[in-house]
């Protein structure tokens, strides 16, 4: 009998390719598209309907079963509960790392083998190898779209139950191949941004469930140079949005969010990319995750990842007390984000990681 795998079919052309793929090795395939939200289902920035249109349409063109299922109150509860309660405490959330593990690959997962699944495979670009009865995380083929950052919690069963079909492809082989076997979708652009929010302006988004609660911009000498709405609508490395331009004394240099004193609310910025308050030699991270169970090597040299898409930065790790680490940078990071994930790599293999504490100086320069 064939093994009968389930694929998390979004729509677009990674997971059609990816069916597509499974279905030409042999496999028994079923498509499975996720509801994940309904809040907007009216808005104009929402895509689910057509996406689920797209999905149907795919699944046809390959002959394979489809099903849709709603998991909305999962993720409003394992993921945007998280969200929201993040940014009202100033940090910058990762929901999409959160879905995969609570809901593509746990809720996503347990409906699948309930549908008599042997394991699923979604469109990710990322690779699982098998060692003596362990399962590592490795980066796809194609750098400049490996996913591995976003899937660093998954643990060893989601993992041994896991499929990646794209993770030896280049993103242009990919479209190749759904444009040569006539997939409707083959040229249809790739998703961006917080899928619940899709193309919609963030702060608006983000204003429909935080409260703004105004203050001063500060630089780290105490100076105010302007006002803020609220400091859950800013991030740190933020330029864009701020409403201050430059001055004499320095040139003329955009400013940046560098900081926030939560509890005098106030935001910090500096002026220049490269300003010290912007960089961090070392970080605290929490909830540490090691998808073996074990933790990397003290004084072994790694790469880590503060942010999607970054090259890997050499650092040294090292573990404290209630699954807390700290990662020490060779070359200081810039706008080391609290609320984000630094994940830490033994050369193509994602050992893990953890949300991001505090990093370097920023903390050390908010005014009093």
């Amino acid at each position: 009998m064939s093994k009968t795998i389930v694929v998390g079919m979004s729509g677009g052309v990674d997971s059609a390719v990816t069916a597509l793929l499974l279905k030409q090795q042999g496999y028994d395939v079923i498509g499975l598209f996720m509801k994940n939200w309904e809040d907007e289902d009216n808005d104009e920035y929402c895509s689910s309907r057509q996406d689920l249109l797209d999905a149907v349409s795919v699944a046809d063109t390959i002959g394979i079963p489809i099903e849709a299922v709603n998991f909305a109150s999962e993720y409003k509860e394992r993921v945007f509960s998280y969200f929201l309660s993040e940014y009202q405490a100033g940090r910058t959330p990762n929901p999409d790392i959160l879905c995969n593990s609570e809901i593509k690959f746990k809720a996503f997962l347990d409906h699948a083998i309930e549908l008599g699944a042997d394991t699923i495979a979604t469109g990710h670009y990322a690779q699982v190898r098998e060692i003596d009865g362990k399962f590592q995380l490795l980066k796809a083929s194609d750098e400049s779209k490996d996913q591995s950052y976003f899937l660093y919690r998954l643990n060893q069963r989601q993992l041994s139950k896991a499929m990646f079909p794209l993770g030896k492809l280049l993103k242009s082989q990919v479209r190749a191949i759904a444009e040569q076997h006539g997939l409707p979708n083959h040229a249809k652009r790739d998703s961006t941004g917080i899928c619940f929010i899709g193309e919609r302006p963030f702060r608006e988004f983000l204003n429909r469930y935080l409260p703004t609660r105004p203050g001063e911009m500060h630089t780290p000498e105490g100076k105010v140079v302007g006002l803020h709405i609220g400091l859950s609508f800013y991030t740190l490395g933020q330029r864009q949005g701020l409403g201050i331009g430059g001055t004499k004394e320095a040139s003329g240099k955009p400013w940046f969010v560098a900081g926030k004193d939560m509890a005098n609310n106030r935001l910090i910025v500096v002026q220049g990319h490269d300003h010290p308050a912007l960089l961090a030699p070392s970080l605290t991270a929490l909830d540490c995750h090691w998808i073996s169970g074990t933790a990397p090597e003290l004084g072994h040299s790694y790469g880590a990842k503060t942010r999607y898409r970054q090259a890997d930065a050499p650092c040294h790790f090292n573990q404290l007390v209630d699954k807390r680490c700290e990662i020490d940078f060779v070359e200081a990071q810039w706008a080391v984000t609290p609320g984000q994930s630094v994940v830490i790599y033994d050369a193509e293999v994602c050992l893990g990681g953890a949300i991001i504490e505090q990093g370097g100086p920023i903390m050390e320069q908010r005014p009093t």
